[in-house]
Protein backbone atom coordinates (compact mmCIF):
# COMPACT_ATOMS: atom_id res chain seq x y z
CA UNK A 1 0.00 0.00 0.00
CA UNK A 2 1.42 3.48 -1.03
CA UNK A 3 1.69 5.34 2.53
CA UNK A 4 2.30 9.37 2.00
CA UNK A 5 5.01 10.65 4.68
CA UNK A 6 5.44 14.47 6.13
CA UNK A 7 7.42 15.93 8.98
CA UNK A 8 4.95 17.47 11.94
CA UNK A 9 6.32 19.01 15.29
CA UNK A 10 9.98 17.68 14.14
CA UNK A 11 9.23 13.74 13.70
CA UNK A 12 8.27 12.23 10.66
CA UNK A 13 5.01 11.04 9.76
CA UNK A 14 2.99 8.87 7.87
CA UNK A 15 -0.27 7.63 6.79
CA UNK A 16 -1.96 5.44 4.19
CA UNK A 17 -2.47 7.07 0.88
CA UNK A 18 -5.77 6.94 -0.77
CA UNK A 19 -6.93 8.01 -4.66
CA UNK A 20 -9.61 7.03 -6.31
CA UNK A 21 -8.43 9.22 -9.00
CA UNK A 22 -4.89 7.24 -9.53
CA UNK A 23 -3.24 10.61 -7.96
CA UNK A 24 0.65 9.28 -6.52
CA UNK A 25 1.42 10.45 -3.31
CA UNK A 26 2.50 13.63 -3.45
CA UNK A 27 6.21 14.19 -2.75
CA UNK A 28 6.31 17.32 -0.45
CA UNK A 29 3.77 17.93 2.01
CA UNK A 30 3.44 20.63 4.50
CA UNK A 31 0.82 21.25 7.39
CA UNK A 32 -1.49 24.27 6.77
CA UNK A 33 -4.46 25.71 8.99
CA UNK A 34 -6.20 28.54 9.18
CA UNK A 35 -3.71 30.97 8.85
CA UNK A 36 -2.67 30.26 5.60
CA UNK A 37 -4.11 32.79 2.60
CA UNK A 38 -5.37 31.42 -0.16
CA UNK A 39 -2.47 33.08 -2.04
CA UNK A 40 0.53 31.01 -0.38
CA UNK A 41 -1.92 27.60 -0.71
CA UNK A 42 -2.24 28.76 -4.46
CA UNK A 43 1.55 29.36 -5.05
CA UNK A 44 2.41 25.53 -3.03
CA UNK A 45 -0.37 23.79 -4.93
CA UNK A 46 1.08 25.48 -7.89
CA UNK A 47 4.40 23.95 -7.02
CA UNK A 48 3.40 20.54 -6.52
CA UNK A 49 3.52 20.76 -2.78
CA UNK A 50 0.60 19.36 -0.88
CA UNK A 51 -1.06 21.03 2.20
CA UNK A 52 -2.01 18.20 4.85
CA UNK A 53 -5.33 20.46 6.45
CA UNK A 54 -4.91 21.20 10.49
CA UNK A 55 -7.63 23.44 10.70
CA UNK A 56 -11.44 23.54 10.83
CA UNK A 57 -12.74 21.86 8.21
CA UNK A 58 -15.31 24.39 6.90
CA UNK A 59 -12.46 26.56 6.05
CA UNK A 60 -10.40 24.14 4.31
CA UNK A 61 -14.04 24.31 2.28
CA UNK A 62 -13.48 27.89 1.55
CA UNK A 63 -9.81 27.32 0.81
CA UNK A 64 -10.95 24.56 -2.29
CA UNK A 65 -13.21 27.18 -3.07
CA UNK A 66 -10.36 30.09 -3.39
CA UNK A 67 -8.46 27.97 -5.32
CA UNK A 68 -10.64 27.00 -7.34
CA UNK A 69 -11.38 30.62 -8.18
CA UNK A 70 -8.27 31.42 -8.98
CA UNK A 71 -7.69 28.78 -11.48
CA UNK A 72 -10.53 29.56 -13.39
CA UNK A 73 -9.76 33.06 -13.61
CA UNK A 74 -6.29 31.73 -15.35
CA UNK A 75 -8.11 29.66 -17.42
CA UNK A 76 -10.43 32.43 -18.47
CA UNK A 77 -7.59 34.97 -19.33
CA UNK A 78 -5.93 32.52 -20.93
CA UNK A 79 -8.81 31.85 -23.65
CA UNK A 80 -8.93 35.57 -23.98
CA UNK A 81 -5.56 35.75 -24.79
CA UNK A 82 -5.86 32.70 -27.55
CA UNK A 83 -8.77 33.92 -28.96
CA UNK A 84 -7.12 36.83 -30.97
CA UNK A 85 -5.20 33.55 -33.01
CA UNK A 86 -6.76 31.42 -35.30
CA UNK A 87 -9.75 29.12 -34.06
CA UNK A 88 -8.22 25.74 -32.98
CA UNK A 89 -10.13 22.78 -34.66
CA UNK A 90 -12.78 20.60 -32.27
CA UNK A 91 -10.23 18.11 -31.71
CA UNK A 92 -7.53 20.64 -30.53
CA UNK A 93 -10.46 22.47 -28.31
CA UNK A 94 -10.72 19.19 -26.55
CA UNK A 95 -7.56 17.83 -25.94
CA UNK A 96 -6.86 21.27 -24.60
CA UNK A 97 -10.20 21.38 -22.38
CA UNK A 98 -9.43 17.84 -20.96
CA UNK A 99 -5.79 19.16 -20.05
CA UNK A 100 -6.62 22.10 -18.60
CA UNK A 101 -9.57 19.68 -16.51
CA UNK A 102 -6.75 17.16 -15.85
CA UNK A 103 -4.86 20.01 -14.35
CA UNK A 104 -7.21 21.85 -12.15
CA UNK A 105 -8.28 18.45 -10.56
CA UNK A 106 -4.62 17.58 -9.82
CA UNK A 107 -3.89 21.01 -8.34
CA UNK A 108 -7.08 21.29 -6.35
CA UNK A 109 -6.19 17.57 -5.07
CA UNK A 110 -3.35 19.48 -3.58
CA UNK A 111 -5.43 19.92 -0.27
CA UNK A 112 -5.58 16.72 1.60
CA UNK A 113 -8.03 15.72 4.76
CA UNK A 114 -6.60 13.54 7.52
CA UNK A 115 -8.40 10.44 8.47
CA UNK A 116 -8.65 8.03 11.90
CA UNK A 117 -8.79 4.38 11.41
CA UNK A 118 -12.65 4.74 12.09
CA UNK A 119 -13.29 7.08 9.28
CA UNK A 120 -13.77 10.45 11.65
CA UNK A 121 -11.99 13.44 10.84
CA UNK A 122 -9.64 14.83 13.56
CA UNK A 123 -10.89 18.17 12.13
CA UNK A 124 -13.33 21.31 13.92
CA UNK A 125 -16.66 21.07 12.51
CA UNK A 126 -15.72 17.94 10.38
CA UNK A 127 -18.80 15.95 8.90
CA UNK A 128 -19.72 12.38 10.11
CA UNK A 129 -18.55 10.78 6.65
CA UNK A 130 -18.20 7.04 8.04
CA UNK A 131 -21.10 5.72 6.46
CA UNK A 132 -20.43 7.11 2.97
CA UNK A 133 -16.54 5.48 3.71
CA UNK A 134 -17.77 2.48 4.32
CA UNK A 135 -19.65 2.57 1.16
CA UNK A 136 -17.17 3.86 -0.92
CA UNK A 137 -14.04 1.71 0.59
CA UNK A 138 -15.11 -0.91 3.32
CA UNK A 139 -14.19 -2.18 6.56
CA UNK A 140 -11.66 0.40 7.86
CA UNK A 141 -8.11 -0.73 8.68
CA UNK A 142 -5.66 2.12 9.39
CA UNK A 143 -5.63 6.25 9.56
CA UNK A 144 -5.14 7.44 5.93
CA UNK A 145 -5.04 10.68 3.99
CA UNK A 146 -6.92 11.60 0.68
CA UNK A 147 -7.47 14.80 -1.14
CA UNK A 148 -10.43 17.26 0.30
CA UNK A 149 -11.51 17.18 -3.59
CA UNK A 150 -12.12 13.15 -3.49
CA UNK A 151 -13.97 13.98 -0.17
CA UNK A 152 -15.77 15.95 -1.45
CA UNK A 153 -16.58 13.95 -4.67
CA UNK A 154 -17.37 10.65 -1.78
CA UNK A 155 -20.07 12.79 0.23
CA UNK A 156 -21.83 13.60 -3.40
CA UNK A 157 -22.25 10.20 -4.42
CA UNK A 158 -23.24 9.36 -0.45
CA UNK A 159 -26.57 11.84 -1.38
CA UNK A 160 -26.99 10.13 -5.07
CA UNK A 161 -27.20 6.58 -3.64
CA UNK A 162 -29.31 7.58 -0.50
CA UNK A 163 -31.49 9.75 -2.56
CA UNK A 164 -31.21 7.85 -5.90
CA UNK A 165 -31.79 9.36 -9.43
CA UNK A 166 -35.36 9.12 -10.88
CA UNK A 167 -35.76 7.07 -14.18
CA UNK A 168 -39.03 8.07 -15.63
CA UNK A 169 -39.22 4.35 -17.82
CA UNK A 170 -38.89 2.88 -14.56
CA UNK A 171 -41.22 5.00 -12.22
CA UNK A 172 -38.73 4.29 -9.81
CA UNK A 173 -35.38 5.86 -8.38
CA UNK A 174 -31.71 4.29 -9.59
CA UNK A 175 -29.22 4.19 -6.47
CA UNK A 176 -25.52 4.75 -7.90
CA UNK A 177 -22.65 3.38 -5.87
CA UNK A 178 -19.72 5.72 -5.36
CA UNK A 179 -17.32 5.26 -9.00
CA UNK A 180 -20.07 4.16 -10.95
CA UNK A 181 -21.51 5.98 -13.62
CA UNK A 182 -24.82 7.47 -12.50
CA UNK A 183 -27.83 7.55 -15.58
CA UNK A 184 -28.40 11.45 -15.12
CA UNK A 185 -28.52 11.53 -18.72
CA UNK A 186 -32.00 9.43 -18.98
CA UNK A 187 -31.78 9.83 -23.17
CA UNK A 188 -30.22 6.51 -23.78
CA UNK A 189 -32.22 4.60 -20.79
CA UNK A 190 -35.49 6.00 -22.83
CA UNK A 191 -33.96 4.72 -26.16
CA UNK A 192 -34.21 1.22 -24.93
CA UNK A 193 -37.21 1.81 -23.20
CA UNK A 194 -39.10 3.15 -26.52
CA UNK A 195 -37.09 0.94 -29.20
CA UNK A 196 -39.18 -1.92 -30.76
CA UNK A 197 -38.74 -5.72 -29.28
CA UNK A 198 -37.31 -8.28 -30.87
CA UNK A 199 -39.70 -11.17 -31.90
CA UNK A 200 -38.41 -13.60 -28.86
CA UNK A 201 -37.97 -11.90 -25.34
CA UNK A 202 -36.82 -14.65 -23.79
CA UNK A 203 -33.71 -13.88 -22.86
CA UNK A 204 -31.61 -10.58 -23.23
CA UNK A 205 -27.97 -9.81 -22.35
CA UNK A 206 -26.86 -6.50 -20.48
CA UNK A 207 -23.47 -5.80 -21.56
CA UNK A 208 -21.33 -3.81 -19.38
CA UNK A 209 -24.45 -3.53 -16.54
CA UNK A 210 -23.35 -0.69 -14.54
CA UNK A 211 -26.37 0.46 -12.26
CA UNK A 212 -28.29 -2.12 -13.47
CA UNK A 213 -31.05 0.50 -15.20
CA UNK A 214 -31.30 -1.26 -18.33
CA UNK A 215 -31.01 -4.53 -16.84
CA UNK A 216 -34.28 -3.55 -14.94
CA UNK A 217 -35.88 -1.84 -18.19
CA UNK A 218 -35.11 -5.14 -20.04
CA UNK A 219 -37.30 -7.09 -17.50
CA UNK A 220 -39.92 -4.30 -17.01
CA UNK A 221 -40.51 -4.83 -20.93
CA UNK A 222 -41.42 -8.01 -20.74
CA UNK A 223 -37.77 -10.38 -20.80
CA UNK A 224 -38.32 -13.51 -19.04
CA UNK A 225 -34.86 -13.38 -18.28
CA UNK A 226 -31.92 -10.94 -18.48
CA UNK A 227 -28.20 -11.74 -17.65
CA UNK A 228 -26.28 -8.53 -16.84
CA UNK A 229 -22.47 -8.34 -17.07
CA UNK A 230 -19.70 -6.52 -16.04
CA UNK A 231 -16.09 -6.71 -14.33
CA UNK A 232 -16.25 -3.75 -12.19
CA UNK A 233 -16.93 -4.91 -8.01
CA UNK A 234 -18.78 -2.06 -7.40
CA UNK A 235 -20.86 -1.99 -10.18
CA UNK A 236 -21.83 -5.73 -9.57
CA UNK A 237 -22.71 -4.66 -6.05
CA UNK A 238 -24.91 -1.61 -7.55
CA UNK A 239 -26.92 -3.20 -9.62
CA UNK A 240 -27.80 -6.52 -7.66
CA UNK A 241 -28.86 -4.17 -5.10
CA UNK A 242 -30.90 -1.68 -7.51
CA UNK A 243 -32.20 -5.39 -8.58
CA UNK A 244 -33.69 -6.44 -5.98
CA UNK A 245 -34.98 -2.96 -4.43
CA UNK A 246 -37.24 -2.85 -7.65
CA UNK A 247 -38.27 -7.03 -6.40
CA UNK A 248 -36.83 -7.92 -10.10
CA UNK A 249 -34.02 -10.12 -8.77
CA UNK A 250 -35.64 -12.83 -10.30
CA UNK A 251 -36.10 -12.38 -13.59
CA UNK A 252 -32.17 -10.78 -13.55
CA UNK A 253 -28.94 -12.65 -12.87
CA UNK A 254 -25.83 -10.39 -12.49
CA UNK A 255 -22.52 -11.79 -13.53
CA UNK A 256 -19.02 -10.67 -13.51
CA UNK A 257 -18.22 -11.41 -17.65
CA UNK A 258 -15.45 -9.71 -19.78
CA UNK A 259 -18.42 -8.39 -22.34
CA UNK A 260 -20.40 -11.68 -23.33
CA UNK A 261 -22.01 -14.34 -20.66
CA UNK A 262 -21.86 -17.97 -22.19
CA UNK A 263 -24.80 -18.59 -24.63
CA UNK A 264 -26.92 -16.77 -27.07
CA UNK A 265 -29.85 -14.41 -26.35
CA UNK A 266 -32.70 -13.12 -27.89
CA UNK A 267 -31.28 -9.29 -27.56
CA UNK A 268 -28.09 -8.24 -26.62
CA UNK A 269 -27.71 -4.45 -25.46
CA UNK A 270 -24.07 -2.74 -24.35
CA UNK A 271 -24.15 0.93 -23.82
CA UNK A 272 -19.69 1.08 -24.35
CA UNK A 273 -18.05 4.40 -23.01
CA UNK A 274 -18.80 6.89 -25.71
CA UNK A 275 -14.96 8.29 -26.24
CA UNK A 276 -12.23 6.80 -27.76
CA UNK A 277 -9.38 7.86 -24.76
CA UNK A 278 -7.75 6.68 -21.55
CA UNK A 279 -9.18 7.32 -18.66
CA UNK A 280 -7.67 9.50 -16.12
CA UNK A 281 -9.66 7.99 -12.90
CA UNK A 282 -11.69 5.02 -11.90
CA UNK A 283 -14.83 7.05 -12.65
CA UNK A 284 -13.72 8.39 -16.27
CA UNK A 285 -13.69 4.31 -17.31
CA UNK A 286 -17.51 5.45 -18.09
CA UNK A 287 -16.96 7.60 -20.56
CA UNK A 288 -13.45 7.19 -22.38
CA UNK A 289 -12.88 3.67 -24.17
CA UNK A 290 -9.12 3.06 -24.79
CA UNK A 291 -8.60 2.19 -28.28
CA UNK A 292 -12.38 1.39 -28.68
CA UNK A 293 -11.47 -2.28 -26.99
CA UNK A 294 -15.76 -2.34 -25.52
CA UNK A 295 -17.18 -0.69 -28.88
CA UNK A 296 -15.10 -2.92 -31.25
CA UNK A 297 -15.10 -6.03 -28.56
CA UNK A 298 -18.78 -5.84 -28.80
CA UNK A 299 -19.77 -5.89 -32.15
CA UNK A 300 -16.82 -8.43 -33.35
CA UNK A 301 -18.68 -10.84 -30.40
CA UNK A 302 -22.10 -10.31 -31.27
CA UNK A 303 -23.11 -12.87 -33.92
CA UNK A 304 -21.72 -15.45 -31.78
CA UNK A 305 -24.05 -14.76 -28.61
CA UNK A 306 -27.27 -14.04 -31.04
CA UNK A 307 -29.60 -16.03 -31.11
CA UNK A 308 -31.45 -16.67 -34.30
CA UNK A 309 -33.82 -13.92 -35.03
CA UNK A 310 -32.00 -11.87 -32.26
CA UNK A 311 -31.21 -7.95 -32.41
CA UNK A 312 -28.45 -5.98 -30.94
CA UNK A 313 -28.89 -2.82 -29.39
CA UNK A 314 -25.67 -0.50 -29.61
CA UNK A 315 -26.34 2.93 -27.52
CA UNK A 316 -23.49 5.46 -28.94
CA UNK A 317 -23.51 8.77 -28.70
CA UNK A 318 -22.03 10.76 -32.46
CA UNK A 319 -19.96 12.84 -29.83
CA UNK A 320 -16.59 11.22 -30.32
CA UNK A 321 -17.50 12.38 -34.29
CA UNK A 322 -18.06 15.83 -33.73
CA UNK A 323 -14.56 15.62 -31.83
CA UNK A 324 -12.99 14.24 -34.99
CA UNK A 325 -12.05 11.14 -32.29
CA UNK A 326 -14.01 8.36 -34.46
CA UNK A 327 -15.89 9.23 -37.67
CA UNK A 328 -18.89 7.38 -38.95
CA UNK A 329 -17.29 5.57 -41.65
CA UNK A 330 -14.76 4.04 -39.43
CA UNK A 331 -18.04 2.64 -37.48
CA UNK A 332 -19.77 1.60 -40.26
CA UNK A 333 -16.47 -0.22 -41.57
CA UNK A 334 -16.35 -1.94 -37.57
CA UNK A 335 -20.41 -3.04 -37.81
CA UNK A 336 -19.56 -4.21 -41.41
CA UNK A 337 -16.53 -6.39 -40.75
CA UNK A 338 -18.23 -7.76 -37.58
CA UNK A 339 -20.70 -9.48 -39.91
CA UNK A 340 -23.57 -7.54 -38.98
CA UNK A 341 -25.98 -5.44 -40.57
CA UNK A 342 -28.42 -2.17 -39.65
CA UNK A 343 -31.80 -3.16 -38.98
CA UNK A 344 -32.75 0.29 -38.39
CA UNK A 345 -31.56 3.33 -35.91
CA UNK A 346 -33.35 5.49 -33.17
CA UNK A 347 -32.03 8.97 -32.43
CA UNK A 348 -32.99 11.24 -29.56
CA UNK A 349 -30.76 14.78 -28.60
CA UNK A 350 -29.07 15.42 -25.36
CA UNK A 351 -31.37 17.36 -22.75
CA UNK A 352 -28.13 17.92 -20.02
CA UNK A 353 -27.23 21.59 -19.41
CA UNK A 354 -24.16 21.85 -21.44
CA UNK A 355 -25.59 20.90 -24.60
CA UNK A 356 -26.95 25.04 -24.34
CA UNK A 357 -24.39 26.20 -23.05
CA UNK A 358 -22.62 28.73 -25.71
CA UNK A 359 -19.79 29.41 -23.17
CA UNK A 360 -18.80 25.52 -23.44
CA UNK A 361 -15.44 25.23 -25.01
CA UNK A 362 -16.71 21.93 -26.94
CA UNK A 363 -20.50 23.71 -27.28
CA UNK A 364 -19.77 23.47 -30.92
CA UNK A 365 -20.04 19.61 -30.96
CA UNK A 366 -22.27 19.46 -28.05
CA UNK A 367 -24.84 21.46 -29.74
CA UNK A 368 -24.65 18.56 -32.58
CA UNK A 369 -24.70 15.32 -30.57
CA UNK A 370 -27.35 12.64 -31.62
CA UNK A 371 -27.59 9.70 -29.15
CA UNK A 372 -28.67 6.71 -30.99
CA UNK A 373 -29.40 3.19 -30.70
CA UNK A 374 -28.32 1.19 -33.21
CA UNK A 375 -30.50 -1.95 -34.23
CA UNK A 376 -27.88 -4.72 -35.43
CA UNK A 377 -28.46 -7.98 -36.77
CA UNK A 378 -26.51 -10.97 -38.27
CA UNK A 379 -25.51 -10.50 -41.92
Amino acid sequence: MTRIEWEEGGQPRSALWRSESGWPAPGKVVIADDTMTADTAWRLALDGTALLWRGDFQNARQLLQALARRIDHKGSRARRAKATKAAPTLLESFHRHRLAQLQRARTLAMLLIPFEADYTIPLRRAPDVRQACNEAYGAASEPFVISLRELLGLIGAHEWRSKGVPIAALDARIHPWYGVFSPVRGEYVELVAQAPLPKRTKLAFDIGAGTGVLSAVLARRGFARVVATDMDARALGCARENIERMGLAPQVEIVRADLFPEGQADLVVCNPPWLPGKPSSAIEHAIYDPDSRMLRGFLDGLTAHLAPGGEGWLILSDFAEHLGLRSREQLAGWIAAAGLTVAGRHDVRPAHPKALDAGDPLHAARSREVTSLWRLQAA
